[in-house]
């Protein structure tokens, strides 16, 4: 949702004629920055705040600078599960009783321990002791719900008029968001910064099997859920980014809710945290909230960076898996991170190549060669903070195969590579470029979503916008030089999902 290349693209002539007075202002930086108020708690957190009163209501977006990227084997998931757990409450919301509610999630995590051990002994382990414990361990949970006041935290915005509670979580960040009447700042203050300030992981066990069942229904029972996380497993050798944002099973079944806690001290601090706000608001009065609630949140070490960095590949690699499904291929090549000069240039290669119907892509394999029902190429199946993947792929039409649909990109690939783009393609990739912009800054959330990436990942908000110049800036030079060096064979990585055949009779 905070790349280019990921959006798509609905927008029409009428469209931008209804809204062109909104993008004149928008494409203006320093006429957008008179609108923008930027100031930093003495804890570190980093607020933008956004005057925009046309209506009375207001976005708010908690950008905690951490994901699945953070994470290392034995906790993969954890992220997601802290995601969740915080619309739990705190220790004044969602609990009837909280300092019994604290003994009773002490119970739960020494029987869960003591059986997580036992388990442990592998073939030594004692069924009996086992079922025993387990048997513990589901009673201890429910005698705990005695003390839960359900839903609170979410009810509290609801009754306030809020709309739009979730939340999101990714390789690079996880992100919490909703809209509430402009009455309702101070509000929006007290709830968010209480549960950052004391969080209670209640129900941790219950969540985690939620989680679980997530999981099972996004990866293991989907075909395309299974290759995506087979193939960015292929394609990463060390780097995190080749991790399920959602965890491997085994380790959604063994964390504690001790690791969650301790997770929770190490990311998000003050300093790792950055807040927007959209709306119908006055930004003297935000910062006075802000210090008065926000400012009570430790400021923490900022963690530093992911010190893996991806080797370089030496060689095409593949994977299958082999399903009752559609043929699909998809094609990644390692490409730098959102910072780096290339970046541009691969987007501006991505709406040639393979954004909508008039994309290179579609007009060759799907509506020429009909051998392709749908073909596009993308990044964002990683982060952007780190080196990611420039991704091709297509689900192949009836009759036909991943392997002509495998030929026809490279196909395309290698037109790219030959012959220079012409200049009326570019001009469009540049008016899409334009055109996204738009529409990304049309809704309060929209907004709040992309200045808190911006900001986060390219270290100033205004990069949102600095980014339409460099593509103004890209030629057809540079998308040939760019296609020649990073879509090469050694650098590819190939997944299919091949049907699997019926036994014979």
């Amino acid at each position: 949702m905070s790349r280019w290349s990921r959006v798509p693209l609905l927008v029409s002539v009428i469209v931008l004629s209804q809204f062109w007075p909104l993008a004149a202002d928008a494409q203006d930086l320093e006429e957008f920055e008179k609108k923008i108020t930027e100031f930093t708690l003495d804890n570190g957190l980093k607020f933008i705040v956004v005057e925009r009163h046309e209506a009375p209501v207001v976005s708010f977006l908690t950008y905690a600078d951490v994901g699945s990227a953070d994470e290392v084997k034995g906790i993969t998931g954890i992220a997601h599960i802290f995601e969740h757990l915080a619309f739990k409450g705190t220790q004044t919301i969602g609990t009837s009783d909280y300092r019994a509610e604290e003994d009773a999630m002490a119970r739960i995590d020494d029987i869960f321990a003591r059986l997580k051990a036992e388990k442990n002994k592998g073939r030594d382990a004692n069924e009996e002791i086992v079922e025993e414990l387990q048997e513990q361990f589901e009673e201890a949970q429910e005698s705990a719900r005695e003390h839960l006041v359900l839903a609170e935290f979410e009810e509290a915005i609801v009754r306030a008029g809020g709309v739009g509670l979730n939340a999101s979580t990714g390789p690079d960040a996880t992100r919490y968001f909703f809209s509430l009447p402009s009455n309702r700042v101070e509000l929006w203050m007290s709830l968010e910064s209480d549960r950052f300030l004391h969080p209670v992981l209640r129900e941790f066990y219950k969540e985690k099997d939620v989680v679980m069942e997530e999981r099972r229904l996004r990866s293991e029972d989907n075909p395309i859920g299974r290759l995506v996380e087979d193939f960015l497993a292929t394609a990463y050798k060390a780097h995190p980014y080749g991790e399920p944002v959602i965890g491997h099973m085994s380790d959604l079944q063994t964390i504690t809710r001790e690791e969650a806690v301790d997770w929770f001290a190490r990311y998000y601090g003050a300093g790792n945290l950055t807040i927007a706000i959209a709306g119908d608001v006055n930004p003297k009065t935000v910062r006075m909230h802000a210090e008065t609630y926000f400012g009570r949140l430790p400021k923490g070490e900022k963690p530093g960076p992911v010190e893996t960095v991806e080797p370089e590949q030496y060689g095409e690699r593949r994977c299958t898996v082999v399903a009752q499904s559609q043929p699909l291929i998809i094609i990644g090549y390692h490409r730098p991170d959102i910072n780096h000069p290339d970046n541009a240039t691969l987007e501006a290669i991505t709406d040639i190549l393979g954004r909508g119907r008039t994309s290179r892509l579609h007009k060759s394999l799907v509506k020429e060669k009909k051998i392709s029902i749908d073909a596009a190429a993308f990044s964002g199946l990683t982060g952007d903070k780190y080196p990611g993947l420039f991704n091709f792929y297509s689900f192949a039409s009836k009759d036909h195969t991943n392997e002509e649909s495998e030929e026809a990109i490279y196909d395309e690939i290698r037109l790219l590579q030959t012959e220079l783009v012409s200049p009326e393609e570019l001009d469009k990739a540049r008016t899409r470029a334009r055109a996204d912009l738009i529409r990304q800054l049309n809704s309060n959330t929209g907004l709040t979503l992309q200045l808190t990436y911006y900001e986060a990942v390219t270290g100033d908000w205004r990069n949102l916008f600095r980014q339409l110049e460099r593509i103004e800036q890209v030629t057809a030079e540079d998308i040939q030089r760019v296609a020649k060096e990073y879509f090469t064979d050694k650098n590819k990585t190939v997944g299919t999902i091949v049907p699997e055949q019926e036994p014979e009779s």
